[in-house]
């Protein structure tokens, strides 16, 4: 799920990327924002979510996936959008436009 918050006086927005998944030890943010090194996101006890928030600039896609236990990618459902990556799958797509 992603949410977002933007400034009306920086060209930034900030995002909020959160999975929920159970029984698993890790998941990571894994973006082209920050040359896809994997960023781990800190569990939520109390919503049972892995989350974690990232400023970006605003009006921008970003290409992002979720790595769960470092070995098998997911998608965020709730993405802006859905683009075909070079490895035969989907990368999920946050926009940083506001409408």
């Amino acid at each position: 799920m992603l949410t977002k918050k933007f400034f009306k006086t920086k060209q930034e927005a900030e995002v909020t990327f959160e999975f929920n998944i159970s029984n698993v030890k890790k998941v990571q943010l894994v973006a082209e924002f920050n040359d896809w090194q994997p960023i781990d996101m800190k569990f939520n006890k109390k919503d049972k979510v892995y989350r974690t928030k990232i400023r970006l600039p605003k009006n921008k896609d970003f290409h992002f996936r979720y790595l769960v236990n470092e070995n098998k990618w997911e998608n965020d459902h709730h993405a802006d959008a859905y683009i075909k990556n070079s490895f035969g799958s989907d990368n999920s797509v946050v926009s940083t436009s506001q409408l």
